[in-house]
């Protein structure tokens, strides 16, 4: 089963001690795919899987952020399975088309996070979730960026401002997970 994957890799990221609004949305997420075969697929109009790179510095002390065309916000880079249960894969293809880096390393196999959200309807598309399994992504920042027509902008912020970009409980998540990071009222 094409979906076998991604349910593995859902359960094993539940097992973990998540915040309850992660929980929940990990257990939606898990009944979406549980339901709807084409949950791979744009075509399933009610929402469908995506992979995110939550790319980093080696440092963890920076991440590298797109100020999405479309929906007009600072988010991490990432986009649509298209089909493909690997979603790693896809995450790290994103990474690569949306940024022009070619020298990303994922810190792990596993998600880093699962969100759930939705994506306001555009086009004559329908607004319709986006299951996104986010993935850790290491890269430098001194390698050269280029910025794809699906951004405005790219950046490498400081963990601790991404809030400042975008305040949304999700990116608030991703920035209390990053090991390592510094806040200016943290001790050294």
């Amino acid at each position: 089963m094409h979906r076998a994957a991604v349910l593995h890799l859902l359960r094993t990221h539940a097992a973990q001690l998540l915040d309850p609004h992660e929980a929940a949305m990990v257990t939606d997420t898990i009944r979406f795919v549980e339901d709807h075969e084409d949950c791979l697929l744009r075509s399933q109009l009610g929402g469908h899987l995506t992979g995110s790179a939550w790319i980093v510095s080696p440092d963890r002390v920076r991440t590298l952020l797109t100020h999405h065309r479309k929906l007009d916000k600072w988010l991490q880079l990432g986009g649509h399975s298209d089909g493909d249960p690997d979603l790693l894969a896809v995450a790290m293809r994103e990474a690569r088309e949306e940024s022009g880096l070619a020298c990303l390393r994922a810190v792990a196999a596993a998600p880093f996070d699962v969100d759930r959200h939705l994506i306001p309807e555009r086009k004559g598309v329908p607004a319709h979730f986006h299951y996104d399994l986010r993935f850790m992504i290491e890269a430098d920042p001194a390698e050269p960026l280029t910025i794809s027509d699906e951004s405005h902008d790219l950046a490498w912020i400081e963990v601790a401002q991404v809030p400042s970009l975008n305040a949304e409980e999700s990116m608030a998540r991703m920035v209390r997970k990053t090991p390592g990071r510094q806040f200016p009222d943290e001790n050294p």
